[in-house]
């Protein structure tokens, strides 16, 4: 009996073990399957992605331990998937971030500051919050800002984030996606620079993606130009009320199938929209004259289409420099890394740092880079 039990337990485990692979494959594929085509709902893996390469690993260890030879399930299928793997977690020993630049260092701030939290001026909690984001901002002693979410106002009762950037942050140089349009009060992506700021640009993304920005600066620094982009993708757009059927989900309550479809439509159309950003982004970037830094909240993985597609071959500053997942997001899971820091070949990753402060849902990432001679 106890011998028939441990066979029915092993197949068990070996079929667990297969799915699992199985699973990790096709989420390996994500990030060359267009979410705009028939195939969109692997993209799905993508965000499961962590929790499936866990489970390998578990599976592994377990295997080496009670029938090593199972084990070569999980390795062979980890060594198929290495480069979703090495774009996941960085594997550099953490080490402290130094805030002494070196000469010749351009340090690159990328924060989505989520409005500043508080727009009127007022002092209440909110509006403390957004003084420790400005003092944090200040600390960096960063040479380029990119921010995106970035409120500004014509409106004096409101805050003038703009002036406020360029005086007490000592920042003067700007471009800021906006429109005058009668309103004033504006959010959008912005570039602050200590260094002039000699052209610039803007493309407006078509619908049906939202109409978010992706900028750029012409930066000089000495005798070299640089192009800066900075840009915020289509957002899954999760309001009060989905984050309440997420709850449902995971306690099981009733209308579990009505709440996983709104959940699921929404993630869905945020997968295709920044399909087609990312593709407009692919393109425009391959025209640049100088070389290019990327600073960028995608709100996707790194194991997705809209990441690979964005990166194409560039530097991710964490991956170069950091250690582990680096979450950027700090809502819904931990495994969320949504913002990031390219650069190309032209520049060298000194450092990276994340920093941990919940201020905004997003936490800021800081980067060294060196423009090669």
């Amino acid at each position: 009996m106890p011998t028939r039990l441990r066979r029915f337990t092993r197949r068990v485990f070996v079929v667990g073990n297969v799915l699992v692979a199985i699973l990790f494959l096709l989420a390996c594929l994500v990030p060359i399957l267009n979410p705009r085509s028939w195939w969109w709902f692997i993209s799905f893996l993508g965000l499961a992605f962590p929790f499936l390469l866990f489970l390998l690993i578990i599976f592994l260890l377990s295997w080496l331990i009670l029938k090593p030879r199972y084990a070569l399930i999980s390795a062979i299928v980890l060594a198929i998937g290495i480069n979703s793997i090495s774009a996941f977690f960085a594997f550099h020993s953490p080490g402290a971030f130094k805030y002494t630049k070196q000469a010749g260092t351009i340090r690159v701030v990328n924060w989505n500051v989520a409005r500043f939290i508080e727009m009127k001026r007022n002092n209440n909690k909110g509006s403390q919050a957004r003084q420790k984001m400005l003092d944090l901002l200040k600390q960096q002693d960063a040479d380029i800002l990119c921010l995106q979410e970035f409120f500004h106002s014509l409106d004096s009762t409101y805050y003038l984030n703009l002036d406020h950037v360029r005086d007490a942050l000592g920042y003067p140089y700007w471009f800021y996606s906006h429109d005058i349009d009668g309103d004033k009060h504006f959010t959008g992506n912005v570039v602050f620079s200590r260094f002039p700021i000699v052209d610039s640009g803007l493309v407006r993304y078509p619908r049906p993606t939202l109409p978010e920005a992706l900028i750029h600066a012409d930066i000089k620094i000495n005798n070299d130009t640089i192009r800066v982009y900075n840009t915020h993708l289509q957002s899954i757009q999760f309001g009060k009320r989905d984050y309440q059927r997420i709850n449902r989900i995971e306690n099981l309550d009733d209308s579990l199938l009505m709440n996983s479809k709104t959940i699921m439509s929404k993630i869905k159309r945020g997968f295709t929209n920044r399909s087609i950003q990312a593709d407009i982004i692919n393109e425009i970037m391959g025209d640049s004259p100088h070389p290019v830094i990327l600073c960028a909240d995608l709100n996707d993985v790194p194991n997705s289409y809209t990441y690979f597609r964005v990166r194409n071959g560039m530097q991710d500053a964490f991956l170069k420099k950091g250690f582990g997942i680096g979450r950027t997001y700090s809502a819904l899971s931990p495994t969320l890394r949504i913002d990031y820091i390219f650069a190309d070949k032209n520049f060298k990753v000194l450092q990276f740092n994340r920093i941990v402060k919940s201020y905004s849902d997003h936490y800021m990432i800081v980067a060294d880079l060196e423009l090669k001679k």
